[in-house]
């Protein structure tokens, strides 16, 4: 690993029991808004190639089947990504990996739209999809280390809203941006405002508590894990230890039941969140008669309305023991009524349209946000980056497969086919969930 990508050292820590009172909550502010803006800026250059696949298609000549493929190996490679990259991201420094991550999607970008063809095109938008999977785990890691585990719901769901504000002005900024000056322009705008924002979070970011002379968020906190307490625990004990591969991969992730449960959940509850994100403008141009303003207002919609039940959903969580997956699994049931009713909404009732989507996003959020919680939950802090990447694969495993999948389907049978595919995966999810719903981290 390259040095200055290290995870941060301790230093001497600070013998001011007040002063350590009054930084802790400014730091813990700053790593969550850091996390928070870094995050939703990798979103403007994720999701701003569906709002202009059209646009993109006509000019360059591409079929659904082919921009399916875009969409399936960028799914891939983000999950390989957030996986592979996610172990590294444990070990490393955020307040580098996670810039150096922004300027990598940047550049891809950038190549991206001064590019026209298949093939180059579908080789960057997969290295786009891999190099995305240095956004998760970095905010995975410092929330893991700055929030302890009985706030994980509230906090973890304040910063998932990043996700949905990120995602939601992808949306947007692509479609104005190709609409003002062509389609390429989707992919310049985002990648100028990420270069902006990596400096950002160099001057913003930090890595543990230790690193900058505070004690660990457990002693902060008074949380210890079961059967530790500030008597027993000091900080170098193991649970501040850096695990070896061995640990880190075999008896974290590949050993851990509760990790494969929770991810195989989330492989098709990915199948429900990306089937409008991914195609629904394309859905509403090509079946409902809306324009390109219109397709990208859909994505802001099922974006934004995922921002409260978030918050919501996180803090319920919360209150009942840690219960992600019976939160989830509530979750799921109106995703799938609203998929339902998309399907037999006539033409020329766009405005029932894009209620139904707010529905999927309103439900379909802390589903994502609680099972990537659950994970860590279930799982060592030091292990936080490679459990969220692990059941983020699964879930963009997911994606890929909807992404292929959909866009063949609709291209050759229809969208009635289509979205009845996704039908069954939202039923597959709910099945999955109801064996979660007794689980939680405590007791």
């Amino acid at each position: 690993m390259f040095g200055f990508l290290k995870s941060a050292p301790k230093i001497p820590r600070l013998t001011d029991d007040s002063k350590i009172r009054a930084l802790y909550p400014i730091f813990r502010w700053r790593m969550l808004e850091a996390t928070f803006i870094g995050y939703a800026v990798f979103y403007l250059l994720r999701n701003n190639l569906s709002p202009v696949a059209a646009d993109l298609g006509g000019a360059v000549g591409y079929t659904k089947s082919e921009i399916g493929d875009f969409q399936a190996a960028t799914a891939l490679a983000y999950g390989l990504g957030k996986f592979l990259l996610g172990a590294l991201s444990d070990r490393s420094n955020p307040r580098y990996f996670m810039p150096l991550g922004l300027l990598a999607t940047a550049v891809l970008n950038l190549a991206f739209g001064a590019s026209g063809d298949y093939t180059t095109h579908l080789i960057l938008w997969t290295l786009n999809g891999f190099v995305q999977g240095m956004g998760w785990p970095p905010c995975g890691r410092t929330l893991g280390h700055w929030f302890s585990e009985n706030e994980r719901g509230t906090y973890f769901a304040a910063w998932n809203i990043a996700h949905n504000v990120g995602g939601g002005l992808a949306g947007v900024i692509a479609a104005e941006s190709a609409r003002l000056f062509g389609w390429q322009s989707a992919f310049y705008v985002p990648a100028a405002l990420a270069i902006v924002c990596a400096v950002y979070l160099v001057f913003r970011l930090r890595d543990t508590p230790q690193s900058v002379g505070l004690p660990p968020i457990e002693e902060y906190r008074n949380d210890y894990p079961p059967g530790q307490s500030r008597a027993t625990s000091n900080p170098d004990d193991d649970h501040e230890r850096e695990l070896t591969t061995y640990e880190l991969f075999v008896e974290q992730i590949f050993l851990n039941p509760y990790l494969w449960l929770f991810a195989s959940a989330n492989f098709f509850v990915y199948i429900t969140r990306y089937a409008m994100l991914d195609w629904g403008p394309t859905y509403l141009r090509e079946v409902k008669g809306t324009d390109i303003s219109g397709g990208g207002l859909s994505i802001l919609i099922l974006e934004f309305a995922g921002i409260p039940s978030t918050l919501l959903m996180g803090w319920l969580s919360d209150q009942m023991g840690g219960r992600r997956g019976l939160v989830s699994l509530l979750c799921m049931i109106p995703i799938f009524g609203a998929f339902a009713g998309i399907l037999y909404t006539p033409p020329g009732m766009l405005w029932l349209d894009l209620t139904l989507m707010a529905v999927i996003g309103f439900f379909v959020y802390p589903p994502v946000m609680l099972l990537g919680v659950a994970g860590l939950d279930f799982t060592s802090k030091k292990a936080v980056g490679t459990a969220a990447g692990f059941i983020g694969l699964l879930g963009y495993i997911g994606r890929m497969v909807q992404g292929k999948v959909l866009g063949t389907v609709a291209e050759t049978q229809g969208w009635e086919p289509a979205l009845n595919l996704v039908l069954i995966a939202a039923l597959c999810a709910i099945v999955l969930l109801s064996f979660t719903v007794r689980l939680k981290p405590r007791g």
